[in-house]
């Protein structure tokens, strides 16, 4: 989804595409000694046949090491990781390699290019065996939950850093048509919607706001000196005035929690503008083709647990799809969910993805 939780936590995981054993690899994220429920039909005891499960996922994947370490023992299972860039590059993978995957089972699809995947029959039939309530309502649009699992969900959203703001005595935007305004001229940086997840997240932000007009938005924000970067890492970290490098420009194309990330002394020194959203799901599901089907549905069956659901804000700065997991004070405090999200249906994007993106590197290169 992004490349965010590798420079939250401030924790380097390198995850070739061969393979390596998260349990002792990646030590990302809390150490979570909590004991974790084991899914049902996978306990140690019924010795599985193959004992590696090999996950296929984006380059932000990131849960507790310990956490990882109490599923294989439980289970008997050994998880490898293969990354494969944001989860566009990850879609692409899994569709040249469908029906002879690269692993057992995959998360990091996003509701951007779910509707590619399914078509494709990327994934197989599987469904946990136990949902929980609440979690359905993140189905893929014409799936229902028979291919791809909910495992998280997050806003992509406009952030403004507000110490900036208040320092220059100018009243920061609060709306996309805000972003062309002489006031906020070279203000904003945003990730390609070619080269980025988030990018394309917001490009169709602007399309559910703009409908036909949207590529007319986009020449006014760019004559009004938007920068565009290929990732959101350089966005971010690199161009925005929070991010590591102190970059010049206070408007950033970020997420809802990033307030959450720059608390600091008991206040945030950022503000997502909620009427800028766009919702991003990621999903998990079990690969066509999988050498060890069982592994699959128990890594799947997993990600549902209480003790993941509950690991995921601070490992990969996403929100839980369960309804009622505990999250980090700072986030019940400042990560501000939108209450009305931009939206394109995932039907919509399929038909229009390729068209759209070349309209946009049409606008933008100009």
């Amino acid at each position: 989804m992004r490349l965010r939780a590798l420079a939250t936590i401030g924790v380097t995981v390198l995850l070739a595409t061969t393979a390596c054993s998260v349990s002792t690899k990646n030590d990302s994220g809390p150490d979570d000694t909590t004991s974790a429920p084991v899914p049902s039909g996978s306990t140690a005891s019924a010795a599985p046949k193959i004992k590696d499960v090999v996950l296929v996922t984006h380059d932000s994947w990131s849960l507790p090491k310990k956490l990882v370490a109490q599923w294989e023992q439980q289970t008997g299972y050994h998880l490898v990781v293969r990354s494969n860039g944001d989860a566009g590059k990850l879609t692409n993978k899994l569709v040249l390699t469908q029906g002879n995957p690269d692993g057992d089972v995959s998360f990091g699809v996003d509701n951007t290019f779910a509707t590619r995947a399914l078509k494709a029959n990327v994934f197989a039939p599987y469904t946990p065996a136990s949902v929980p309530t609440g979690v359905s309502g993140y189905d893929v649009e014409g799936d229902g939950g028979q291919h791809l699992t909910p495992i998280d969900h997050s806003d992509v959203c406009v952030n403004v850093d507000t110490t900036w703001f208040a320092a220059h005595h100018l009243t920061p935007p609060t709306t996309l048509d805000d972003l062309t305004k002489p006031a906020y001229k070279n203000l904003f940086v945003t990730p390609g919607a070619s080269t980025s997840s988030p990018g394309m997240a917001f490009l169709l932000a602007t399309i559910a706001a703009y409908g036909d007009g949207w590529q007319s938005y986009w020449s006014k924000l760019m004559a009004n000196g938007a920068e565009i970067t290929d990732g959101w890492d350089q966005a971010y970290e690199v161009e925005f005035t929070q991010g590591g490098g102190k970059g010049k420009r206070p408007i950033v194309l970020s997420y809802d929690s990033d307030p959450a990330y720059t608390v600091k002394g008991g206040t945030t020194s950022t503000q997502a503008l909620l009427d800028t959203c766009f919702t991003e799901v990621e999903y998990a599901g079990v690969l066509t083709g999988a050498k060890n089907v069982p592994g699959a549905k128990a890594f799947v069956e997993w990600l549902l647990s209480p003790q993941v659901q509950a690991a995921l804000p601070r490992s990969m700065y996403v929100f839980p799809v369960v309804p009622g997991t505990p999250l980090p004070a700072d986030w019940t405090r400042f990560a501000k969910q939108p209450t009305n999200p931009l939206t394109v249906s995932p039907a919509e994007i399929d038909a229009n993805r390729e068209k759209w993106l070349q309209q946009w590197s049409d606008v933008t290169s100009r």
